[in-house]
């Protein structure tokens, strides 16, 4: 029996369990895959990360087909819709703990590993010991097919 597909269901639980341990949830994503609506200027090598750190977002939903939420960049306010397909990972800004995700329609068992990503993070919430947001500690990240 096929069933649907537990990308959204991991994105929500690593979510909570980052939010919970009290670090900054960043998402990896896809940034030209459909349906993407992101601030092109800060996309990079096609992909953005976003900092989902609740006191920086308003409205977030995460439901089985997307997530959405309003930010802002730059001081300029932001309505983000992700797919769910198009989250390439999640994981903790701090400690790099998190998960990586296969494409949903890859056929092979040769995994994704963790692809250099520029972390972006909305203007209302400055990074930890200042400088540009990116990850201090390279992101350990579990493969899911």
């Amino acid at each position: 029996m096929k069933m649907t597909s537990n990308r959204p269901y991991l994105i929500r639980a690593f979510y909570d369990w980052i939010v919970e341990n009290e670090c900054t949830p960043y998402l990896a994503v896809d940034a030209f895959f459909p349906g993407v609506e992101v601030p092109q200027e800060h996309v990079d090598d096609g992909q953005i990360v976003l900092n989902l750190v609740p006191r920086a977002i308003t409205g977030l939903v995460m439901n089985n087909t997307e997530i959405s939420f309003s930010t802002r960049f730059g001081g300029v306010p932001s309505e983000i819709r992700l797919p769910i397909q198009a989250v390439m990972g999640i994981y903790a800004r701090e400690n790099g703990e998190g998960m990586i995700f296969q494409p949903e329609d890859s056929s092979g068992p040769e995994p994704v590993g963790p692809a250099p990503v520029k972390s972006v993070s909305p203007s209302s919430v400055p990074p930890k010991g200042g400088g540009s947001g990116e990850t201090s500690k390279k992101p350990s990240l579990r493969v899911v097919k």
